[in-house]
């Protein structure tokens, strides 16, 4: 079996996915391909890997495959492809897509999902895609693609409609959203056992039902804390406790993110929200640094102490493939296109994130019907970004990159139309031969 991993000079997310396959039976003596344009960055990764597969035994096999004339190689014969790939980088996309919208008053928080931020890392990812799609289809039609690239619900939405490949979004923050709730409410005595349903979109995905191990709906309770928990100033996930007293249910991404998703918590005109709601302006830029910082001193120790036992983790992608080679069956909260009206109260073609069964047969979506009407209502304010940004990569025509941008809930409450095609141009012209040309 051969695992092909898109992006592996993102070393640390590597280490954790190709990791969990090590620890698989089912997978352990496979070919591990990593792929990367950075060589420098590749070499880290498998310098890492490599120790990593002697200390787990010494099983399966690794390869390295650096810059685009060398990817339908990592790619041939692939069983499976996971995609980390961050075009552009920190420096100078994701600068670029902060500073420029900065200069109009524009403000993010991270940027990568939805907003101008989301709009411009999609049409610089979507192309590259379109290549990976077109290699697999070449060299291995049959291999399924687990993305956990974002903008997610954009690029597995543009791969689902305009590929033939088999595509999944995967997202951590299905699996953490019920327990972080419960956790931050101090309801921990309430977690073994629980049961959920998670549907909607990436991100913004809502936590329909909570019960506990006793079937006993946990909503009154927790709606019975939220109060106290927007009451301490020190408390972090407030826009997604505000969720709860509005709309009337969680959901799965967190409180920075979601400040951004909607017209209601970043405001020039009420800057006291930022404070009231603990807003992080500027935050994934500073996690950047940080992060880049803090591998390089990782690396360094691991070069002087040697690397660190690794434990399964709880990502979705060796659990993936572990499922569909052995057919034991496995759910996963899902990226998938609403196919058959999977939400049936949102459009066809939208990506949705929902319960999904993996086994021998693949990748299996389950119906969940209609969301409840506030909660579509808040999810096509984000499907109509998509959708519209999707139309753009595809038509290259830059009126609906503009679309897109002034139906964004933050961008098209702060600025006039006007100034979001100013601000659109500039973001094009500095993002340069990242981006293909727009009529």
């Amino acid at each position: 079996m051969k695992i092909t991993f898109m992006g592996a000079g993102s070393t640390v997310f590597a280490r954790n996915v190709i990791g969990d396959c090590m620890c698989s039976e089912a997978l352990r003596d496979s070919v591990f391909a990593l792929y990367d344009i950075d060589g420098e960055r590749l070499e880290e990764s498998r310098t890492i890997l490599e120790a990593m597969r002697a200390a787990k035994g010494g099983y399966g096999k690794i390869e390295c495959y650096v810059g685009v004339e060398n990817r339908k190689s990592a790619l041939r014969n692939a069983d499976f492809v996971v995609n980390a790939i961050q075009v552009g980088l920190y420096d100078p996309c994701t600068i670029i897509d902060f500073e420029v919208p900065k200069k109009y008053g524009l403000r993010q928080t991270i940027g990568d999902t939805l907003g101008i931020g989301g709009i411009m890392r999609a049409l610089r990812t979507i192309p590259v895609m379109k290549d990976f799609a077109d290699d697999m289809a070449e060299v291995c039609p049959d291999a399924f693609f687990l993305n956990y690239t974002n903008p997610m619900a954009m690029l597995t939405g543009f791969m689902l409609r305009y590929t033939p490949i088999k595509t999944v979004g995967l997202c951590h923050s299905v699996q953490c959203c019920s327990r972080d709730l419960l956790s931050k409410l101090g309801m921990e005595d309430r977690l073994e056992g629980r049961k959920e349903l998670i549907a909607g979109i990436n991100h913004m995905a809502w936590l329909l039902q909570i019960k506990d191990k006793n079937g006993v709906d946990l909503y009154p309770e927790i709606k019975s804390r939220v109060d106290n928990y927007l009451a301490d100033p020190e408390d972090n996930d407030k826009v997604r406790m505000e969720y709860i007293k509005n709309f009337g249910y969680y959901c799965t991404e967190s409180s920075e993110h979601n400040a951004e998703y909607n017209m209601f918590y970043i405001k020039s005109k009420y800057p006291e929200l930022i404070e009231k709601y603990n807003i992080p302006l500027d935050e994934y830029p500073r996690r950047c640094i940080n992060q880049i910082e803090r591998w390089k001193n990782e690396y360094k120790e691991i070069l002087e102490t040697g690397i660190k036992e690794h434990e399964r983790s709880n990502e979705y992608a060796s659990h993936i493939m572990e499922a569909i080679v052995t057919s034991e069956p496995y759910q996963i909260g899902g990226n998938v296109l609403n196919t058959g009206n999977l939400i049936s109260n949102l459009p066809a073609d939208a990506c949705v994130e929902v319960p999904c069964l993996v086994n021998g047969y693949g990748i299996n979506p389950c119906s969940v019907g209609a969301l409840p009407v506030q909660c579509a209502a808040m999810n096509m304010t984000n499907i109509n970004v998509q959708l519209l940004t999707i139309e753009a990569a595809v038509t290259r025509k830059k009126e609906h990159i503009y679309q897109a941008a002034m139906l964004d809930p933050h961008t098209g409450s702060e600025l006039d139309i006007d100034t979001i095609k100013r601000m659109v141009d500039d973001l094009i012209e500095a993002h340069g031969s990242y981006l293909p040309k727009y009529n």
